[in-house]
């Protein structure tokens, strides 16, 4: 399947659209074909212990690396006009586009996201008073916030991501996605703004933890960025 010069045209109108607040603040989304690698905003051993200085080497350096070769490549086979769609358009109608610019288009957007919502271990802060508010709404805790959020880690079948959302009508929920998909995609349910994400694939943290993913899910709090998350979702919510 590969993308109709209809569609694209209909995209590109989408794709030229202003900056969501979201992308002002530095996320991603904005960016159009050839697509790059993002800088880590930390050193590869920044994170450790929690997660180790080769792991995010890996991580970052070939793995990331290789869905933004992978989705600029598919972009290639495609119209031209399919290579000046932003990412956020492409992610916004995942539902109409070949498999290999899906995938690595949500590769590309998930780890950009990712990398940013980390800090070194002590360094994150806490949830801002009108974040902590909303989770103790949605969840009756922060406790129980991470208790769901790890649970849905856990429960998720095979590789994917586990989110923090904002849903269309507001509310807070916690989600997950299989393979790359994230919940900015047509084809998430539920659809949202994800204010926090961690990858569940194995490659984020089997060279630490084997395959005890829940150790992984438990320990990857003390490097959260809570400062950037409550942005976030400030962000999000127009507060």
């Amino acid at each position: 399947m590969s993308i109709s010069l209809q569609r694209i045209l209909i995209l590109l109108l989408l794709g030229l659209a202003p900056l969501t607040s979201l992308q002002a603040q530095g996320e991603p989304g904005g960016e159009t074909h050839p697509f790059t690698l993002p800088d880590l905003p930390y050193a590869y051993d920044a994170l450790a212990p929690v997660i180790d200085a080769e792991t995010m080497e890996i991580h970052h350096s070939r793995h990331h690396q290789g869905y933004v070769d992978k989705l600029n490549a598919a972009l290639e086979e495609e119209p031209p006009e399919a290579r000046e769609l932003s990412l956020e358009a492409l992610l916004e109608h995942a539902s109409t586009l070949p498999a290999a610019v899906r995938n690595n288009a949500g590769g590309h957007w998930n780890h950009s996201f990712f990398w940013r919502s980390m800090t070194a271990p002590g360094e994150g802060g806490a949830p801002d008073r009108d974040l902590r508010r909303a989770l103790e709404e949605a969840f009756g805790s922060l406790e129980d916030f991470r208790d769901a959020f790890e649970t849905a880690g856990l429960d998720r079948f095979g590789s994917g991501w586990v989110w923090l959302i904002v849903e269309e009508d507001g509310d807070l929920a916690v989600t997950t996605t299989p393979n790359q998909d994230n919940p900015r995609m047509d084809v998430a349910d539920p659809r949202g703004t994800p204010l926090l994400g961690n990858d569940l694939w194995e490659h984020a943290y089997y060279l630490n933890y084997r395959n005890a993913r829940g150790a992984y899910l438990q320990a990857w709090w003390e490097v959260v960025d809570w400062e950037r998350v409550s942005r976030r979702y400030a962000a999000a919510t127009g507060r």
